[in-house]
């Protein structure tokens, strides 16, 4: 399938989308450009979906991040605004002052009756300023690609409301994973000092699962059966991979080196990397109560390139892609394949089946899906 994807006004030899995804069916691609978020029908080639940013200068507010359901063709997004109540006037009142002690005249003077009246007093009114922003959770339903109706762009409102502004006290949103089986959210929220993993639930409920001190956390994956969110931990020198469930911790592992790399059919995977290089993939049970350093069995040893450049997912084969612009490497059965890939830019979808391919021409990019494999 080959379609126009794009158009700019002046020609360019580096092609200006970014965080390409493609849908559940493989019939619709998310991606930015120039700051909007746009949705192309690959079957009609055309773009049915546009979502600009509020401002033209302001890289903060806009479309933040999105992502694919993994079973249907919805998209879920967050957009921040600016916050029209940002600065509000309450009116502040001091503590009640009683009157002075009065005696009324009709009181027998050797036991005078005691009465107070309180002084009215004019409250303060006081600015208070709260977040210069809200985020907000969009979820974008759309049709069968071969209809012409219009997608559904659906606000969900938190509870409480307060939700949307303590995602934006946050900060950055670094990483937003979906579990579909719990329909739970996670997202690992970055500010200047802390990260913050915050969940929405089925009720559309925020709360901060987790705070941390100095500790940062490198990238999270949720259990696509019981909801488990797991990440990697570094504090000082120390680095841990951790599965949260709820309020409780447990380590999978504290080797220096692991990091996870993800969850797909009851697996939980475990990468071991050093200089660069991954070295190693291992596998232990998703279950539904962990414990501390279960055994972890080795599935591969090699040497993969497992830099800042690559990508890499768990494919409905149960294989691992580990793939950059110009090369896939795909582990299945403990066995390595590697493919090279022409085109500018290649991205993979989300069962590991699928390769879409960018290439530019001109002022347009040409989309190209083609099976992934050797």
């Amino acid at each position: 399938m080959n379609r126009l994807l794009s158009s700019s006004k002046q020609p360019s030899q580096v092609l200006d989308l970014t965080n390409i995804q493609i849908s559940y069916a493989k019939d619709y691609l998310a991606y930015s450009e120039n700051g909007s978020l746009k949705v192309f029908n690959l079957k009609k080639g055309k773009v049915v979906f546009e979502k600009k940013s509020p401002s033209a200068n302001d890289r903060t507010l806009g479309v933040l991040t999105y992502q694919w359901l993994p079973d249907r063709d919805i998209l879920l997004y967050f957009y921040a605004k600016k916050n029209p109540n940002e600065v509000t006037t309450v009116k502040v009142y001091p503590p009640k002052i009683p009157a002075p002690l009065v005696k009324p005249q009709s009181e027998d003077p050797n036991h005078p009756k005691i009465v107070t009246k309180e002084v009215p007093i004019e409250p303060k009114l006081e600015k208070r300023v709260g977040n210069p922003q809200i985020s907000e959770l969009y979820s974008l339903e759309l049709p069968n690609s071969d209809e012409d109706t219009a997608p559904n762009d659906l606000l969900n409102i938190f509870d409480p409301p307060s939700g949307n502004e303590a995602i934006s006290a946050g900060g950055t949103i670094e990483q937003f994973v979906v579990s579909a089986t719990t329909n739970l959210m996670y997202l690992n929220v970055k500010n200047e000092s802390t990260h913050s993993l915050m969940k929405i639930d089925v009720m559309k409920e925020v709360s901060t699962v987790h705070k941390s001190g100095g500790e940062l956390i490198d990238y999270i994956a949720t259990s696509d059966r019981f909801g488990t969110l797991y990440f990697d931990s570094q504090v000082g020198n120390s680095h841990q991979v951790i599965a949260l469930e709820g309020t409780n911790r447990q380590i999978i592992s504290d080797n220096v080196n692991d990091r996870i790399l993800g969850i797909r059919e009851g697996k939980v995977y475990i990468g071991q990397v050093k200089n660069d290089q991954l070295v190693k993939i291992k596998t232990t049970p998703d279950l539904v109560k962990m414990t501390d350093n279960p055994s972890l069995q080795t599935e591969w040893v090699g040497s993969i390139p497992f830099n800042n450049d690559v990508r890499w997912l768990i494919g409905a084969k149960d294989q691992m892609v580990i793939y950059d612009h110009k090369t896939a490497n795909i582990v299945t059965d403990g066995n390595r394949v590697e493919i090279k890939l022409s085109r500018d830019e290649n991205y993979v979808s989300v069962d590991g089946a699928e390769l879409i391919q960018l290439t530019k021409q001109g002022t347009s990019t040409l989309v190209e899906l083609r099976p992934l494999k050797p």
